[in-house]
């Protein structure tokens, strides 16, 4: 389980990183223009994935605060159930460490800073960061896993 755990922990701390490098470099500049289709901007995301609920009232962040701290609670209990199903635990490793990212940032700040940005032929996907790419990939895994077949807990 610690393999696992200390994937999370990596996912973190990259989450972490490059969210302090990109409000030290983006903070009061315009989006900056990398390619054709891609920007980096610093968007302060009080809302949940593709800021869902971003104009509430404020209850927003203890909620998306505590369904991510439920989560990650259950999500270690699977890590300890099912150590040796390696495809399955990534995935759980790659939402867990996203979702601590995240709310890390909720709590310290009260919103997620987002800034990677892709546009491309009039289309534009909401601004997201690593843990969102995490949380996303790590969905991805779960449902392949899933597709694969039904789960034995380990003996």
């Amino acid at each position: 389980m610690w393999r696992w755990l200390l994937l999370a922990g990596g996912v973190v701390v990259l989450d972490q990183a490059t969210k302090y490098a990109a409000v030290a470099m983006l903070a009061d500049q315009p989006p900056i223009a990398v390619t054709s289709f891609f920007n980096l901007l610093l968007v302060y995301n009080r809302g949940a994935a593709f800021s869902f609920l971003a104009g509430a009232a404020g209850w927003q962040r203890e909620l998306f605060t505590g369904i991510a701290l439920v989560a990650s609670v259950w999500i270690v209990y699977l890590l300890r159930r099912y150590p040796q199903q390696a495809l399955f635990c990534l995935a759980l490793s790659l939402v867990l460490g996203g979702a601590i990212g995240n709310v890390i940032d909720r709590v310290m700040i009260g919103a997620v800073v987002d800034f990677l940005d892709f546009h491309a032929f009039g289309w534009h996907w909401p601004a997201f960061n690593v843990a969102d790419s995490a949380i996303t990939c790590g969905a991805v895994l779960l449902v392949w896993d899933g597709l694969r077949g039904s789960r034995a807990p380990d003996k």
